[in-house]
């Protein structure tokens, strides 16, 4: 196995699912041309402007300049520090990126950016993964924050609107990469996000984390406010950005966990962006933002954030037990049960997946799931009639396994209306209530095929019109300046030769732009783009 397969093979079905083979075969000449444009301008600017870890992980993380990098090849410097590297294609979805960060796996988009696109992609590239965020995970308090943002963020609770909002933003990328797309697509495309975006009803933790995670992994400076360095993915690895965040037009913050509550823009240059004292504040940010989670703080709070999410979602009750489902109403005790916690009775819609220490027990409950809080014992069979410390009364008779039929209920002498068939459990607190199901690869087997998430027509329709959009006659030309460049032996008549037929090409400026370069006559004359679009 190659040292990607063993990566790979590591993972757990469900994550598996949404890996792809890199090819890297089958990156044109004109790809790889992207690849050194863009990663010569970077590296050069970058000398001076990028925290000094920068450049040096480049090398230990197996990067060139001349061409886009080998999974494999990375993944041999990556297993020395304890990461691996897997492709994906394009956007996935936000959990299973932040799960796989927290496993120490970083997804690497395996397309690259078009010409036209070269300052600034609208979608995930390997420009972005593998030149962004790989290089800082040789340094060691860097690679342990990504894989602890990968952990909150993976814990915190996403909103319905949330899902919407992603796929949006996913087609709208795929939409912008395709060059066969017409205005009135693209304008399509616009108008759903903007619904989707109008639709959000809160800020969910998931929406905050992933700011958190903005501002610091994506868009972070670090040192001071005056003099700032980079080390955010997307400042490095976006021309445009790397030059313009230095700039007096954009405002440099000191980070706090506050900056969880500044929303960004995708589709332009951020207007404003946050300073770390050094790498070790990024963990005092972190940690104070985890503490103000459902999957920290449990009880009533994570009840009340799990029920206005409307999401799959998990609650880890005493003994070890978790449910995982969708929380839908929550019936107040009329005295508190302990610290956080004032709550009869918790209802859950199903289906609803039961699990201990995080593996499934059976196969997904299809009805309504109860939770009683506070102290107090159901017999494993047969009738019973209990009362619990929170002064819920609970008769009915027990099937088995939590099953109860002929279930009722009251709650300080007043009668609840409860389901008379149901799973029913007993819990004296509620420690955690964490985003997505506990058992995410049994969730995975029998709702999989059910997620919104696949790779649509869309974006296949969107990289064969990439392929076919690159004429032959101009990959020839691209292919032969290849050549002659890992040769080593230029031909400065052939050279001049390819240029006047690539004049011929006016659509195309980075084959003319490197021959320039190898000629000596200039080689950054890349068109300037005004502000980014996504």
């Amino acid at each position: 196995m190659t040292p990607t397969e063993r990566a790979i093979a590591m993972l757990p079905p469900h994550l598996r699912r949404f890996t792809v083979a890199q090819d890297h075969a089958a990156y044109t000449p004109q790809d790889h041309a992207v690849w050194r444009h863009v990663l010569r301008r970077l590296t050069k600017y970058l000398r001076d402007h990028a925290h000094p870890r920068y450049l040096a992980g480049l090398e230990a993380t197996g990067i060139e300049v001349e061409r886009i990098p080998s999974l494999d090849e990375m993944n041999a410097r990556l297993s020395r520090v304890g990461w691996s590297a897997v492709a994906v294609r394009g956007f996935i979805p936000p959990a299973v990126f932040t799960e796989l960060q927290s496993r120490r796996v970083l997804a690497i988009a395996a397309d690259i950016r078009t010409h036209e696109h070269i300052e600034y992609t609208p979608a995930p590239d390997i420009v972005h993964e593998s030149a962004g965020h790989a290089p800082f995970l040789a340094d060691p308090t860097y690679a342990e924050y990504l894989q602890r943002a990968g952990e909150v963020g993976f814990r915190a609770i996403a909103s319905a609107e949330d899902q919407a909002v992603f796929e949006a933003i996913r087609n709208l990328s795929i939409v912008k990469e395709d060059p066969a797309a017409d205005a009135e697509e693209v304008a399509l495309a616009e108008a759903r996000l903007a619904a989707a975006a109008a639709s959000v009803r809160y800020a969910s933790e998931a929406a905050r984390a992933s700011r958190l995670y903005w501002w610091t992994a994506e868009y972070g400076l670090v040192g001071t406010l005056d003099a700032p360095m980079l080390y955010g993915a997307g400042l490095l690895s976006s021309i445009g950005e790397a030059v313009h965040c230095l700039t007096p037009a954009v405002r440099k913050l000191p980070l706090s966990a506050a900056c969880a509550d500044v929303a960004y823009d995708i589709t332009r240059m951020q207007p404003q962006l946050f300073v770390a004292r050094d790498f070790d504040q990024l963990f005092e940010v972190l940690e104070e933002f985890a503490v103000t989670l459902s999957w920290r703080r449990g009880g009533d709070h994570g009840l009340e954030e799990a029920r206005r999410a409307r999401t799959v979602n998990h609650l880890a009750l005493s003994g070890g037990r978790e449910l995982s489902g969708r929380v839908v109403e929550r019936i107040p005790a009329p005295e508190p049960l302990g610290p956080g916690l004032a709550t009869a009775v918790a209802r859950l819609d199903g289906p609803v997946l039961v699990s201990r220490g995080g593996s499934a027990e059976a196969k997904p409950w299809p009805g309504a799931v109860l939770v009683a809080f506070g102290r107090g014992a159901l017999p494993a069979r047969g009738a019973f009639d209990v009362t619990l410390s929170s002064g819920l009364a609970l008769q009915g008779f027990a099937v088995g396994g939590g099953e109860v039929v002929n279930l009722r209920g009251a709650l300080a002498g007043r009668p609840l209306e409860l389901p008379s068939w149901a799973l029913l459990f007993v819990s004296e607190d509620l420690r955690s209530v964490a985003g997505g199901p506990a058992d995410p690869g049994a969730w995975d087997r029998w709702f999989g095929e059910l997620s919104s998430f696949a790779e649509g027509e869309g974006e296949a329709r969107a990289r064969a019109h990439k392929a076919a959009a690159l004429e032959p006659g101009l990959a020839a030309l691209y292919a032969e300046v290849r050549r002659m460049r890992e040769a080593g032996a230029l031909d400065r008549d052939r050279l001049l030769a390819i240029r006047a037929a690539a004049a011929r090409h006016a659509g195309d400026w980075l084959l003319r732009t490197e021959l320039d370069e190898l000629l000596g006559e200039g080689g950054e004359g890349a068109p300037r783009l005004e502000s980014p679009a996504c």
